[in-house]
């Protein structure tokens, strides 16, 4: 079986090498080692964290999943993993050295897909789009630092890489240095090993602006030394007039095992949230995803697509890519029924089924409200919207029929039809309505 195995990945390798354009993944193919699970699934294993994070932004996985089912079709899945015994960068930086000694003139290592123009801007992230737009074409400092932060998945990383590319175009003399926080660590550890920290402090603080992602990674007591350097690095810019930008998964205040001070720097400036996803923002970046592949893809699966995969833009993208390369490798059309069994494994985990009794009952909660208020006439609004929003939720989080949900509230498919209609437009005017649906679909993913 590993014999097997190993000659299918060799096959994969040469394909990547002779195909594919990215000189990145091809580079990195030698450290990649696969594995087969006894389900079906083939593990991946990769030194570091950063590769494993950077190959599943690019949806290597789902590439890799379509390329090995065509020539085992026992094949279910692709997943990376990373060695436990690694957990410190090796030589993968963000950006090459001499983009740090030139800041802000080789750009070899961001996403050139990763720009403002493709960037979908809904009610979710539209203040967190306006806010990275202001610290890229304005050099006045409005706010310090500007602090990112949200789920896995719903655009941080995209919004750093386009905050650099249009720094590049509306102030080409602006020096600025984009990295991760595991890189931040990598060359502090290696500066110290070197003993020359000096150095290191000169290429991080003469930059104008700093752009640093996943800045929780450095929250960890075994890494004081690092919170300590990142502390007075951080302090030495804002006095200097210089702008930081930061992104994390959680806000400042919620970041753990991090020094009290620097806690306290990190919330000084504008905090912004990313937001899950609407639907009709989900239907809006398949659309533009699918432009960007040059696929025509049908829309009853753009909407099969957003309905079903709901918990962040990376699914969502990598579950796109996986039915186009599927298309692309066997050429056969897309449909939704081969949508459906190309993407069987992953829907599986989204189709854990929710009962409407239950959405009913989380919802009649959430509103302080009786459950059985969601059955009754009554047009008073503190029960009115809570029952549309109930019936919205069925539609888009169950896989029950109109006629099915109907029936659960008393009422016909047509007026569950209008209720969903209602909530849709909604959410896209009023803010509330649209936390209110959020918070319940957010609350409601723990039974899933």
């Amino acid at each position: 079986m590993q014999k097997e195995l190993q000659q299918q990945w060799q096959k994969i390798c040469e394909r990547i090498q002779n195909e594919s354009r990215d000189a990145v993944l091809q580079s990195w193919l030698s450290q990649l080692n696969p594995d087969m699970t006894d389900e079906g699934i083939v593990v991946i294993s990769v030194p570091t964290r950063f590769m494993h994070d950077w190959l599943m932004d690019k949806a290597y996985d789902s590439l890799m999943t379509a390329m090995w089912q065509q020539m085992d079709p026992a094949i279910k899945e692709v997943k990376f993993s990373v060695l436990p015994a690694l957990d410190m960068p090796a030589e993968e930086p963000v950006i090459e050295e001499e983009a740090v000694e030139d800041s802000g003139k080789n750009l070899s290592r961001l996403n050139p897909a990763f720009t403002f123009e493709n960037f979908v801007v809904g009610k979710p992230n539209e203040f967190a789009t306006a806010a990275a737009r202001r610290v890229a074409t304005i050099a006045d400092i409005a706010f310090n630092p500007l602090y990112i932060h949200s789920s896995v998945g719903l655009g941080k990383t995209h919004l750093m890489h386009a905050i650099a590319w249009e720094l590049q175009k509306s102030r080409p003399n602006c020096k600025f240095l984009y990295l991760s926080a595991e890189q931040f660590m990598f060359r502090f550890v290696k500066a110290l090993r070197a003993q020359d920290t000096l150095s290191f402090r000169d290429m991080f603080r003469d930059v104008d602006v700093l752009m640093i992602d996943d800045i929780q990674f450095i929250c960890d007591r075994k890494k004081k030394a690092t919170q300590e350097e990142f502390f007075h690095t951080f302090n030495e810019l804002i006095s200097d007039g210089k702008q930081i930008v930061l992104c994390s998964d959680s806000s400042p205040l919620a970041l753990k095992d991090i020094d009290a001070r620097l806690k306290t720097r990190l919330a000084q400036g504008l905090v912004v949230d990313i937001f899950p996803t609407t639907y009709e923002m989900r239907i809006g970046i398949l659309q533009s995803k699918a432009q960007a592949m040059n696929a025509a893809i049908p829309q009853d699966v753009i909407e099969f697509l957003a309905e079903r995969i709901t918990t962040n833009v990376r699914e969502l993208e990598g579950a796109l890519r996986r039915v186009v390369a599927n298309a692309q490798l066997l050429g056969s059309p897309i449909t939704l029924d081969t949508t459906k069994m190309i993407l069987r494994d992953m829907l599986n985990l989204y189709e854990k089924e929710l009962s409407i009794d239950l959405i009913q009952k989380e919802t009649a909660e959430y509103f302080q409200i009786q459950p059985n208020n969601l059955k009754s006439n009554s047009k008073e609004r503190r029960v009115a919207q809570p029952r549309q929003i109930a019936m919205y939720l069925s539609k888009i989080l169950t896989t029950h029929s109109l006629p099915e949900i109907g029936a659960a509230f008393d009422r016909d498919h047509t007026t569950i039809i209008h209720a969903v209609r209602t909530i849709e437009e909604r959410m896209k005017v009023d803010l509330k309505v649209y936390e209110d649906v959020e918070a319940l679909r957010k609350s409601l993913q723990r039974y899933s």
